[in-house]
């Protein structure tokens, strides 16, 4: 009997799973297995790792149902799939490919060792299919999307199997014990919930309202794009049907604003696939010198939240308190950091891995670049957010303030973005006293704004 090993890495799904596809089509008996790998189960990322572990539970008893089961090792990947593949006399590996610089290594050795065939999948257009005509990558996400756009529709979204077949008797490892996130419920069947609800309505006013912070108005997708509980292609499919079917300009428009945020996600994988260096440096060459604060105060107070500055500190509060944060309060939050407080980006990079539900390497990297002004098709160097404003424009009654920073609950409308204003009366009536209940403001945003300048200034005078 022809056995073939599905890899279960970043595909944690039954639906349009080309991997599983190929293996079921490769061979008459199928296991799936997943190997807790230690070199990336060492990363301090609790929310992340409880939803794998809450998502793996969950894909093991889908297999159940179809009459198969999932196989779990723990070691190194190369070793563990050689020893599985000499138990079941497995011919071949099928695994979606991964394109980060731990993941391409490790692919590479396995096929060194194994017979093994990575489908796509990650991606609905994998990195070397979005090029220039010469071949080049692209490194402007305007020409990226043209091209990427330009492409044929990949084919329709595969079905899930309606069985499989049975896996001997095996020695499994059991899934870790996890704690359940309230917000993300690690299941397929959640993200395709999700992602119907979200077209169902939001999506047709997601390009006025997406950078609202106090609205829900958008997919909240991404942990499920991270793990591959749903396939970035089943959500182009749908999305295009909608364009194509929209019966407003609006319609259209809106629903072509959250496919141009598939195909950022894409963008960000093709620069890490192309240029890995991102991940240790600046991708500008001429501002990898600037001349950053080493202020282990501040930084501690941008962590918990604690910076006087409402809208930053909400964000901060909804990332610790989720494993999630809004994209407008990823941006703000950023900014802040690095433009007000002068704090390497690589910093916040490293805290919103450690602590983001949906924390993927390219996309965290390439937020954390265009922010800091230092990567591809990144915001101008001088492009500064001022965080009163942030709150003010995307969170204007305060609603989304109130919700992530309980002590400021009964500052009036008027005073939730500046609450330092209020006057001492105010702060006694209200029993919040700025620098006890809340604390005072860590920056003069104007003055920060001008010493980031200079700093950026004389890194690229230096480059």
């Amino acid at each position: 009997m022809k056995t073939v090993l599905w890899w279960v890495r970043r595909d944690l799904r039954l639906h349009d799973n080309q991997a599983l596809s190929q293996a079921l089509c490769s061979s008459e008996r199928v296991i799936p297995v997943f190997i807790f790998d230690p070199a990336l189960l060492s990363q301090d990322a609790p929310m992340r790792k409880d939803f794998l572990f809450n998502a793996l539970r969950n894909l093991s008893a889908g297999l159940e149902k179809l009459g198969s089961r999932l196989v779990l090792r723990r070691g190194n990947p190369v070793e563990e799939l050689t020893k599985l593949a000499q138990e079941t006399d497995a011919t071949m590996v099928c695994a979606e490919a991964d394109y980060s610089p731990y993941a391409k290594q490790r692919d590479s050795q396995v096929a060194e060792n194994l017979n093994a065939e990575f489908t796509g999948g990650l991606t609905i257009h994998p990195p070397g299919a979005v090029t220039k005509d010469e071949g080049d990558p692209y490194v402007v996400y305007t020409w990226y999307s043209r091209t990427w756009k330009s492409l044929p529709a990949p084919g329709k979204p595969l079905n899930a199997p309606e069985k499989m077949p049975a896996v001997p008797d095996l020695v499994s490892e059991p899934v870790p014990p996890a704690k359940e996130n309230r917000d993300f419920s690690a299941s397929e069947e959640e993200a395709r919930k999700r992602m119907d609800a979200f077209l169902s309505g939001p999506v047709y006013s997601y390009k006025t309202d997406r950078d609202r912070m106090d609205l829900a108005v958008t997919s909240r997708l991404s942990p499920y794009f991270r793990f591959g509980l749903l396939s970035a292609r089943t959500a182009a499919h749908r999305i295009r049907e909608l364009i194509d079917s929209a019966s407003t300009e609006s319609e259209r428009e809106n629903c072509s604003s959250w496919l141009d945020e598939l195909i950022w996600r894409e963008f960000y994988i093709s620069i890490l696939d192309q240029f890995p260096y991102v991940m240790e440096k600046s991708f500008r060459e001429d501002l990898r010198d600037i001349r950053w604060r080493n202020a282990p105060g501040d930084l501690e107070a941008w962590k918990k939240g604690l910076t006087g500055f409402p809208a930053v500190d909400a964000g901060m509060r909804q990332l610790s308190g989720s494993g999630w944060m809004h994209n407008r309060a990823r941006m703000a939050a950023a900014s802040f950091l690095v433009k007000d407080l002068l704090i390497n980006w690589q910093e916040g990079e490293a805290w919103f891995m450690q602590q983001l539900v949906d924390g993927d390497p390219a996309a965290n990297n390439g937020g954390w670049q265009w922010s800091s002004g230092t990567g591809t098709d990144a915001a101008s160097y001088f492009r500064i957010f001022n965080p009163i404003l942030q709150g003010e424009k995307h969170d204007p009654d305060g609603k989304y303030i109130r919700q992530w920073v309980p002590e400021l609950a009964g500052v009036p409308d008027k005073y939730i973005h500046t609450p330092w204003e209020m006057p001492d009366d105010l702060q006694d009536k209200i029993a919040v006293r700025i620098g006890r209940e809340y604390p005072e403001r860590i920056v003069d945003h104007s003055i920060a704004r001008e010493r980031a300048l200079e700093a950026y200034k004389q890194a690229k005078n230096f480059g």
